[in-house]
């Protein structure tokens, strides 16, 4: 009778571990397969260094005097005129509106976050301090804000989210080194805003338009010209006559 051949020891696997040791070397290539098709890590978007070179490279760098039209709509009727700013630096500033015959309509003095309006003058008509500081094309959300956070658009684009004290949210678009838009939210909806446009190469925006949603009233500034000049003197900023 034919001698059945027994197979050698060395190669005798049972049934069970067959199947361990397949499904190991699938783990094996399954991990290695995810692995080289993972994507190359993207960098943080790191929101405070791009908000510590905003306010360097837009901060006021010597005193200047600038001259513009502005006009107002509001619910029943518009207004235009003639209208002048003065800057100094660190964060100073005054605005002078005057009527088509010259009669003075509105006056607000800054410095710092410190708005400064003479008694009387009308609601909704002059910018708060961050938004007033927008129109001018520099970027300061004022020192007792916290940064919330920041989204990058694309394009060169990136928006940075503030909130204030009393709750307000303010909302900063930026394309480049150059603000385009500020706006100011309340639970979820913008109630003031600015937008800006910047076609010159200089400091200042070309334009400024700033809008009180609640109020229905918008105010638009068109520069003219600018020049610098040697610094003021203080009491300009205290209002005086």
């Amino acid at each position: 009778m034919e001698e059945i051949s027994q197979p050698d020891p060395c190669f005798r696997v049972s049934g069970v571990r067959l199947r361990h040791l397949a499904v190991a070397l699938i783990g094996i290539a399954i991990s290695a397969c995810a692995s080289s098709a993972l994507p190359t890590p993207v960098p943080t978007f790191d929101a405070k260094r791009v908000a510590m070179r905003l306010e360097s490279v837009t901060r006021l760098e010597r005193p200047a005097h600038i001259l513009f039209s502005w006009s107002m709509n509001d619910r029943d009727a518009r207004f235009q005129g003639r209208g002048v700013a003065r800057v100094e630096p660190p964060f100073k500033a005054r605005l002078d509106l005057f009527s088509g015959n010259g009669e003075t309509v509105a006056r607000a003095a800054l410095v710092d976050d410190d708005l400064r309006l003479p008694y009387g003058t009308p609601d909704g008509i002059i910018p708060p301090a961050e938004l007033l500081w927008g129109t001018l094309g520099v970027f300061r959300p004022g020192a007792e804000t916290t940064l919330l956070g920041a989204e990058n658009l694309g394009e060169g684009r990136v928006r940075l989210r503030y909130q204030r004290p009393d709750g307000l949210v303010v909302r900063y678009t930026v394309r480049g080194d150059g603000v385009e838009e500020v706006e100011r939210i309340r639970q979820g909806q913008t109630v003031e805003r600015v937008t800006l446009e910047q076609e010159s190469t200089d400091h200042y925006p070309t334009e400024a338009t700033y809008r009180n949603l609640a109020a229905f009233r918008e105010l638009r500034l068109s520069r003219d010209r600018a020049a610098l000049v040697k610094p003021y003197p203080p009491d300009i900023w205290l209002l005086s006559p």
